[in-house]
């Protein structure tokens, strides 16, 4: 059985390398837009309580604003220290095209 999948946003809300934060299912997610794709992450860094969706992107990364931990958008591996703990990253759907279509992220099940 597949794990449901949630609409998050439509895609013409997510600008490019700047995260957006959602809560899916009572799950604060992180948004990402970059190279071409759409990446879904738990928004709250594993190393400090805060959240990742007010930190920078860049190559294929977010950023956590307080200390400085950037986990994978891919694989939620932290590239560096303090964090040393991976945060969730979640399956991500496009549907529909153009300015109509929608972001669905599945938070029941992690990728």
């Amino acid at each position: 059985m597949s794990a449901p999948f949630v609409r998050a946003c439509a895609l013409s809300e997510l600008e490019e390398d700047t995260p957006k934060r959602v809560e899916l299912d009572g799950v604060p997610v992180s948004l990402v837009r970059t190279e071409g794709e759409v990446f879904a992450i738990n928004d709250i860094c594993s190393h400090a309580n805060v959240s990742l969706s007010e930190g920078e992107v860049e190559d294929c990364s977010i950023e956590c604003w307080l200390h400085g931990s950037s986990f994978d958008l891919r694989t939620g591996k932290p590239s560096g220290l303090p964090a040393t703990r991976p945060v969730p990253v979640y399956p991500v759907k496009i549907e529909g095209d153009g300015p109509d279509a929608s972001v669905l992220v599945s938070v029941t099940q992690e990728s």
